[in-house]
């Protein structure tokens, strides 16, 4: 007997009808012989009306109380899909986030997975209940609700694989895997069957929504394997990505996959005195507002020791206003001339195991990009991915031109 984790999107259980067919789907899989634990996210479109309430009535408030609020959607949607599978004949019982004690740290919003508690679910799988588990939320050492940010749900259907030891993680959403890059921009795209744990982590990191970063952070670290499905299968017969270790993808291709984000904004302090520390003195007050920073250049400094040097780095749109904010304080006491913003920037990336074989990969990506006008601001290399920021309103061109050029339409 195997024991599965899924876990189920908004718009897979986006209604009555929909938490129905999820019903018939898990006891498909019990009828198989599996033990099943299902993790869920709040029903499509609940997150982002709580929010709004949250905005009509406090939009500063304490982040705390904001948890509180918005761990509420997926609750309803255990209650929901544990009676659709009590009305089918299958027991089950449902858990929040705290009851199943998914303890994490105090970062609000924003909260980081500490430990599970595992022993109530198994009791339950041991006398052949489903177990519906909230996704999304957790909970402090003190029983303050927390929740994980957005795609948490992803992360918690992830970590609960791993605390309970289970054979494989399936993520059903409204897509049927993994593509070479986003159908919507480039229709040539073609559907990848199987892929590393390390190629689907650098896709996440750069821009790939398939998977949130976090729940593919904890299944490369644990060795979790990941199956991508799409929920509108109704016979369970489709397309799925399965995303595995390495060595068990045979198939060693230089480039895999075109990556992008529109999220990012660019933000440089100009005219920092080029001494040691001043890195930290800038980025150390970014960190402790719970900012998140992707890319970072320091320029070469100009009229040598004791001269300056620009200072460039990149975050979330959505903490752009917040970054501005320390930054205006931080050039003052720090002595730089100023710094300037960028909100019209995207990042493109090619992600690849291959290119560890493959040499002229990035140098073929900058050639293929100058050939259409197309100027880099900033670059950043691993192993297996070359990621590039560009003006926005060239990433489309830019994102077909490199599917194109890597052969991935193939």
């Amino acid at each position: 007997m195997a024991l599965i984790v899924q876990k189920y999107g908004g718009t897979s259980v986006g209604s009555p009808e929909r938490i129905a067919a999820v019903a018939d789907r898990v006891i498909r899989w019990r009828q198989k012989g599996n033990d099943v634990v299902v993790v869920v996210s709040a029903m499509s479109g609940e997150t982002n009306k709580l929010v709004a309430l949250i905005n009509a009535v406090n939009p500063t408030g304490s982040e705390r109380e904001k948890d509180a609020i918005l761990a509420t959607g997926e609750q309803v949607t255990i209650g929901l899909l544990a009676l659709a599978l009590e009305k089918k004949g299958q027991p089950a019982r449902s858990y929040t986030g705290g009851q199943v004690r998914i303890l994490t740290d105090d970062a609000h919003t924003k909260a980081r997975i500490m430990d599970i508690d595992g022993s109530p679910i198994r009791k339950d799988l041991s006398e052949g209940k489903v177990v519906v588990v909230a996704g999304f939320q957790g909970v402090t050492a003190d029983g303050s609700i927390t929740t994980l940010g957005r795609g948490g749900s992803d992360t918690t259907g992830v970590a609960l694989a791993v605390a309970l030891k289970a054979d494989e993680c399936q993520i059903y959403t409204d897509v049927d895997g993994v593509y070479t890059t986003d159908p919507r921009i480039e229709p040539k795209a073609k559907h990848i069957p199987v892929l590393s744990l390390e190629e689907m982590l650098e896709m996440a990191s750069q821009g790939s929504k398939v998977l949130q970063i976090r729940s593919v952070e904890f299944a490369y670290k644990y060795d979790m394997p990941i199956r991508v499905l799409s929920s509108f299968d109704e016979n369970d017969e489709g397309k799925s990505t399965l995303v595995t270790r390495e060595d068990e993808v045979m198939e060693e291709v230089s480039v895999r996959g075109i990556a992008f984000n529109r999220d990012e904004a660019q933000l440089t302090v100009k005219g920092v005195p080029d001494r040691p520390g001043v890195a930290y003195q800038i980025l150390g007050p970014i960190s402790e507002a719970n900012i998140e920073v992707d890319m970072i250049v320091q320029n070469v400094g100009v009229g040598g020791a004791g001269g300056t040097t620009d200072f460039t780095f990149t975050v979330h749109k959505n903490d752009y206003t917040k970054a501005t904010q320390i930054l205006a304080r931080t050039c003052e006491a720090l002595g730089a001339t100023g710094w300037e913003g960028d909100e019209n920037i995207a990042k493109v990336a090619i992600v690849g195991a291959g290119m560890r074989s493959h040499a002229g990969v990035a140098s073929k990506m900058f050639k293929v990009l100058a050939d259409e006008g197309i100027n880099i601001h900033m670059i950043s290399t691993s192993e297996i991915k070359v990621a590039v920021v560009i003006d926005e309103k060239y990433l489309e061109l830019a994102v077909r031109v490199l599917h194109k050029a890597f052969g991935l339409s193939a």
